[in-house]
């Protein structure tokens, strides 16, 4: 089994910031692209940013300058360093990852979540 895990979500005001964490847990062999998506109440889930297993980033419009996603392969793990937060960037924000388990295939992963409130 493999398992995406995240954490650092919460309620912050506007203009202030966190950073979230996702790790893969489990049987791995390899990790390739993880990124961050998020889904707000009555809308469709959208990318936030992606990145490779070599570093290559790409991410929305509305969080360019403000958001920046890095990882640390040796961990599986991959960060979003969110700042200058506004209320539109509240959302269940989820982890997602290309994973090949040991002696499997390439499977994408999501993680269950975490919700991210950007309020007064």
């Amino acid at each position: 089994q493999v398992h995406l895990v995240e954490s650092g979500g919460g309620l912050v005001q506007p203009g202030g910031s966190l950073r979230l964490s996702c790790s893969a847990s489990g049987r791995i062999f390899s990790v390739n692209d993880m990124g961050w998506y998020r889904q707000a109440p009555g809308k469709q889930r959208e990318l936030v940013a992606r990145i490779t297993s070599g570093g290559s980033t790409n991410s929305a419009d509305s969080v360019k300058g403000r958001f920046t996603i890095s990882r640390d392969n040796a961990k599986n793990t991959v960060y979003l360093q969110m700042n200058s937060l506004k209320p539109e960037d509240s959302a269940i924000y989820y982890c997602n990852a290309d994973i090949r388990r040991v002696g499997g295939i390439w499977i994408n992963y999501w993680g269950p979540g975490t919700q991210v409130t950007v309020s007064l």
